[in-house]
Formats: C-alpha cells, sequence, structure tokens
C-alpha cells in the first residue's frame, strides 16, 4: 500500500532588482518607468523537474532492491543455497527489522536533515546485501542478523523519503509526484519477475545480491537535498481576508502557528530553527518524540478514520484474497492461469489509477479516495461466486484502480495537512499499520478459512471492506481530507491546469 511533506518552500521568484543608481552626469529629467519583471510560472509537469527526478531515481531504486531480495531468496532456495526453514526465518527477520526501524526513522527524519536519514539508512541496507552473499549457503545466523539490517535500513529510510519529498515538491505538484512514485512501484512489480529471470540467466545468485546493494546505493547517493523552508511551510498559505470568499472558498484564514504547533525553519544542512523548535539539550527523549506524532496524527480525525480504514482493507481483504485466490485458482478453475492473470491484472488497473488520480482533482477528495478504498471488496466478493474466471480477472483490475485513488491522495494530503516537524513521524505511523497488519492478517486467516470455510471468511472480509472506509467517510474533515472545508485541493486544484474536477 501501502508504496512515499511538509517543508514546502514553493516556488520562489526573486523580486525585481532596484533600479540602477542615477549617474551624477545625467542631464535628462525624464524618468523612465520600472517595469517589473513578471516570474516565470512553476512547471506544469513535475517531470520537467530535476529535484523531483533525482527522489524518484532514488526511490524507484530502493523499490526495486526490496522487491528483488525475497525473489533472489526464492531462486537460492531452487538452487538448494537455502532452505525453506531458513528463507522463512530470513524473511521474517527482514520484516522484524523494518517495523521496529521505521518508528525509529520517523524520529530520526524530524529531528535531522531528511536527506541525511536516507543516506544512512540506504548504505546500511547497501552494506547488508553483500553480508547475505557472504552468508549463502555458509552461515544462516549471518544471512539472519543480514537480513534484519536490510530491512532496518528499508524501513527507516520510508518515512524519510515521504517527508523529503514535500521539501522537493512544489505542493501543486505533490499529487503528480505521488503519482509518479506509485507508477515506479507499480511498474517494478510488474516488470520485475521479467527481468530477474533474465537476469537470473546469466548470473549466480551471488552476483543478484550484490546487484540488490548497489540498488541501495542508488538510493543513497541519487536523491538530492530538499530545499529550506519557510516559517509554516507543510501548510497551504492562509487565505487573506475575502479572499476565499472572491474565489467562492469557505475557508477561513488561519494564524501562522496554532497552539502545540511548531513553526520552524529548515536550513540545507538539516538544522531545524524557528518559534517553537526545540534546543538541543532540551530535547525530549525518543519515546516522547514519537508519541508526540501520535498526538499530531490524533488533530486530524481523517487520518485515524483512513488509517482505520485502510488496516480493515489491508488485514482483512488483502490477507483474505492472497490466502484464498491461490486455492480457489487451483480448486475451482483448475489452472494457476487465473492466479496470474488476477495478480497482473491487480498492477496494470493500479498503473491505470494512479495515472488517472496524477490528473484528476475531485471536489471531495476524501469522499472519493474512500471510495475507492472500498472498491477492494469487488476482489474477495468475486472470489466467493461461481463466476467466469475473467470475472475474476477484471475484480482484482478494479481493486488496483482503487487502492491507487485512495493512496496518491492520501499521501498528498498527509503531506499537506500534518505539522512540517512532525511529517515523518505521522508517516511512520502508516507505515506500521500498513506493514504490520498484513502478516499478522495472512496468518490468522488461513485459520479462520479451515474453521468457518473460505466462502464465509471471503463474505465477512468482503463487508468489511465496503462497510469501514464508508463509515470512515463519515468522520469529519474526511471529506476533503482536510481540517477546514474547502481546503482538500488547496493549491493544486487552483494551480493543477488542465486537472479534471470531479
Amino acid at each position: 500500500m501501502v508504496i512515499i511533506s511538509i517543508n514546502d518552500l514553493g516556488w520562489r521568484f526573486a523580486e525585481p532588482p532596484p533600479p540602477p543608481p542615477r549617474s551624477n552626469h545625467t542631464v535628462s529629467t525624464t524618468s523612465t518607468p520600472a517595469v517589473a519583471k513578471a516570474a516565470a510560472p512553476p512547471p506544469r509537469s513535475v517531470l520537467r523537474d530535476t529535484a523531483f527526478l533525482r527522489l524518484w531515481a532514488g526511490t524507484t531504486a530502493s523499490g526495486l532492491a526490496t522487491w528483488a531480495l525475497p525473489f533472489v531468496l526464492g531462486l537460492a532456495v531452487l538452487h538448494r543455497d537455502l532452505g525453506a526453514a531458513g528463507l522463512g526465518l530470513v524473511l521474517a527477520a527482514r520484516t522484524a527489522g523494518f517495523l521496529l526501524a521505521v518508528a525509529v526513522g520517523g524520529v530520526l527524519a524530524d529531528r535531522h536533515a531528511r536527506r541525511t536519514v536516507v543516506l544512512w539508512s540506504a548504505l546500511a541496507a547497501a552494506i547488508a546485501a553483500p553480508l547475505l552473499a557472504a552468508g549463502l549457503g555458509r552461515s544462516l545466523v549471518l544471512m539472519t542478523a543480514a537480513a534484519a539490517l536490510a530491512g532496518a535500513g528499508q524501513g527507516a529510510c520510508r518515512p524519510a523519503f515521504q517527508a523529503l519529498t514535500a521539501e522537493v515538491v512544489a505542493p501543486e505538484l505533490r499529487q503528480q509526484a505521488n503519482a509518479a512514485m506509485t507508477m515506479a512501484v507499480r511498474g517494478s512489480t510488474l516488470a520485475g519477475p521479467a527481468l530477474t529471470a533474465l537476469v537470473a540467466a546469466f548470473a549466480d545468485i551471488w552476483t543478484m545480491l550484490l546487484g540488490i546493494g548497489l540498488l541501495w546505493l542508488v538510493a543513497a547517493l541519487v536523491p538530492g537535498r530538499g530545499a529550506a523552508a519557510e516559517p509554516g511551510a507543510g501548510r497551504e498559505p492562509a487565505a487573506e481576508p475575502g479572499a476565499a470568499a472572491q474565489a467562492g472558498s469557505s475557508v477561513e484564514p488561519k494564524p501562522a502557528a496554532q497552539a502545540g504547533e511548531f513553526v520552524e525553519t529548515q536550513s540545507r544542512s538539516g538544522s531545524r530553527s524557528g518559534a517553537g523548535a526545540v534546543p538541543r539539550a532540551a530535547r525530549p527523549g525518543f519515546r516522547a518524540e514519537f508519541l508526540d506524532g501520535i498526538r499530531e496524527a490524533r488533530r486530524h480525525p481523517w487520518f485515524l478514520a483512513g488509517l482505520a480504514a485502510l488496516a480493515a482493507v489491508i488485514a482483512l481483504g488483502y490477507s483474505a484474497t492472497s490466502v484464498a485466490l491461490p486455492l480457489i485458482s487451483r480448486d475451482r478453475y483448475g489452472t494457476e492461469w487465473v492466479l496470474a492473470a488476477a495478480m497482473t491484472a491487480y498492477t496494470v488497473g493500479a498503473l491505470g489509477g494512479a495515472l488517472v488520480i496524477a490528473r484528476w482533482r475531485p471536489r471531495s477528495q476524501g469522499w472519493a479516495a474512500f471510495a475507492g478504498l472500498a472498491a477492494y471488496g469487488v476482489a474477495p466478493l468475486s472470489l466467493m461466486l461461481p463466476v467466469h474466471p475473467v470475472v475474476v480477472v477484471a475484480a482484482y483490475a478494479v481493486a488496483g484502480i482503487g487502492i491507487e485513488l485512495f493512496n496518491v491522495p492520501w499521501f498528498t494530503a498527509t503531506q499537506r495537512e500534518v505539522a512540517p516537524d512532525k511529517l515523518a513521524r505521522v508517516s511512520s505511523l502508516d507505515f506500521l499499520v500498513s506493514y504490520g497488519l498484513a502478516p499478522v492478517g495472512l496468518a490468522l486467516i488461513a485459520p479462520a478459512i479451515d474453521l468457518f470455510g473460505v466462502t464465509a471468511v471471503l463474505a465477512a472480509c468482503a463487508a468489511a471492506c465496503f462497510l469501514v472506509p464508508a463509515a470512515a467517510a463519515l468522520v469529519p474533515t474526511a471529506r476533503h481530507f482536510a481540517r477546514a472545508a474547502g481546503t482538500g485541493t488547496g493549491t493544486a486544484a487552483g494551480a493543477g491546469a488542465g486537472a479534471t474536477k470531479g
């Protein structure tokens, strides 16, 4: 899901230079009117932004490395360099390292420069790759420790990448940027198996593990620094008195800082200063800072509602379909074709959904996103009914479209609404729920199917996928993914030339 806010500096334009001083020898008394130089508009496509392309390359490399590791280790099992039990232990260690580090990474990315956290976390994952290769076929203990280190590097860089996106990309382009990020992830999932199989024809497992390390080096070294932040960056600018009325908006002007919020600046070196900044000597401990991130999340009812809906869809819908689809493909249809086609359709649908939401700006952004999330329910629904296999494939395509209609606005709203100095910690909560509940759901769904039967379990999971997002949409502020009505589309709606209004 869960697949990339604040210190937004927007686009800075230099003021016109002052007129040159008059020469003492000037005779003419006719003054020449000064002509203000018009500021150039920001680029209409995020793909023209070099800073974003560097960030996109880094996140794409990290996504490829993250996806490739379990696939390459699976090939090691086929080559008998690693046993099945050893594979399970190594992957479990990677997941544990991720879950432990994602919370730590969120705190560190709010304490220090986000670019620095990305650098060191990706370097840790890069170091883990040759350690995995060294332990392959020799030491399961070394491989387990290396996998935990790789997971920790992956987990620590996730919230930092999310926060760095807002430092690099202007507010009106963030939805495009998040869509481009998710398209890179889905494209890797679609083309990854074929590319890995092609590489495996010419390289051994040891070499492919080193290649994963090189991908992590790209993730560490290619992204650039985020720009310095203005006070109050990361929020949409407050409307001037009367401006909202002229634009037909119901947004009320907000003060520069509300109680309990930070107003800060961030230098290029990552040091934070300004009103509300905490001196290093007075900085609270890790636990206090993490709890402060939870309090920030609680200030946004739409975020808590979305997190609950996402948890239900992942723990029930995603887990149920992951376990039931292979069984139904084999037992009902007698072929693995349905399994492969459905998973491919899901990825293709997600790519299509990302393309749509890159340009579409629905008026009720939150409601549209929750409708997309609820669309995942058609996947378990199609599996519980005796339908033609094409219907199952089409249902998975719809689920893929819907999940990105939720993901991209969700990430964009988080980057826009959450306080700049707490964005990474709030993002880490998202990843903790997304990645933490998936293995729990997978572990519980199989016994539930044995106990109640696959049809009953799929029916309950489909109902949860439909009803929980619908209930979340009723929460105050959920309609626009914003604390104030009408700010859900923010400046993106106004500046997104060519965007389709829903």
